[in-house]
């Protein structure tokens, strides 16, 4: 079969089989009498191994090896294609990422486009510093994707870097919420601790209602934050995890000075001191516990934790008894 038709039948170029030849990936077998190159089925057959070889991804120099060298062993270079297919995809995967970003930040002209870029890599620098400033200039300069923020706030370990990206997070709007509320799902605990706390800084409903949903979490830590920040919101849902945190020992002052917030005269504050004296009754609850309850319920107003104090004053923990005791004290003086 001359070239011509070979080219027609197989899809390759006579220009590429010639290119082929010279390389010595497919020589012709023979020549006509005329001196045109003549294939056999043969040389057709390697014509084809050649492009099903090219088609994963080898050079013409890797493609002459395996067909040529007996010990080539096809496992060590599929493991290298594998391994160099996933690179490029992945670099792939984060120009994309970086593209979209850009495009997000609605540039009006390549000024917008270049400082978005500068911003973008600032945030992946490894110095501290250059992320500070990134967070810091982004709500002066060309606007940084909420995803961009939002993956940057969530990888974030330099307290200070963790802190400026909270507050460009915060400037940029509602948006943020949902994606921050994933991060609450991360198997990794650090990464549900720095979700829960920019949320808890975010403005508006959505926030509110992604921390309400926190306060279900599996994570106490996640739960303990979530709760703390609604309790300055009025949420009266987050009662039983403040009463948890008091019991527990984590955070506590910050949870009774939450449980404060909320006990405003009535039943919110009758619904507090209930649950804070039906956890002091708890066979579990230990004499540490005990004192940090009733320490809590001075913050509580009312005639029921009023009566819980009485009460307590009376029981067979010393500590327990002297606390409030001391506490009923300076309710009378008020």
């Amino acid at each position: 079969m001359l070239i011509g038709e070979v080219a027609r039948r197989s899809g390759v170029s006579a220009r590429m089989l010639r290119h082929y030849e010279s390389l010595g990936l497919v020589r012709p077998s023979g020549r006509t009498g005329s001196g045109y190159r003549e294939y056999s089925r043969e040389d057709i057959r390697r014509i084809f191994h050649v492009e099903s070889l090219r088609s994963l991804g080898l050079s013409l120099r890797e493609i002459g090896r395996a067909l040529d060298e007996p010990g080539f062993a096809p496992s060590a270079l599929v493991d290298d294609l594998v391994r160099r297919t996933r690179e490029r995809i992945a670099a792939e995967t984060e120009l994309l990422t970086r593209l979209l970003r850009i495009d997000a930040a609605g540039p009006a002209d390549w000024e917008d486009v270049l400082q978005a870029v500068a911003l973008l890599q600032a945030l992946g620098s490894k110095s501290p510093d250059a992320r500070q400033r990134a967070a810091l200039s982004s709500a002066h300069e060309a606007a940084v994707p909420v995803d961009a923020l939002v993956e940057a706030v969530l990888s974030e370990t330099d307290t200070n870097v963790a802190g400026a990206l909270r507050w460009a997070l915060a400037r940029s709007g509602a948006a943020a919420a949902a994606p921050l509320a994933e991060g609450l799902d991360s198997p990794v605990a650090a990464v549900r601790e720095r979700a829960v706390r920019a949320l808890t800084e975010l403005p508006g409903g959505e926030a509110t209602a992604q921390l309400r949903h926190a306060l279900a979490s599996p994570d106490a830590v996640v739960r303990g934050h979530a709760a703390l920040a609604l309790g300055t919101q009025g949420v009266v849902d987050a009662v039983p995890t403040l009463i948890d945190m008091i019991v527990a020992g984590r955070n506590d002052t910050d949870a009774a000075d939450a449980l404060s917030v909320l006990a405003g005269e009535g039943a919110t504050a009758d619904r507090i001191a209930t649950g804070l004296v039906g956890r002091l009754a708890h066979d579990g609850t230990g004499a540490p516990a005990r004192g940090r309850l009733t320490q809590a319920l001075a913050g509580v107003p009312g005639a029921r934790a009023s009566s819980a104090l009485a009460e307590l004053s009376r029981d067979e923990d010393r500590a327990v008894a002297l606390t409030a005791t001391y506490l009923l004290g300076l309710r009378e003086e008020r």
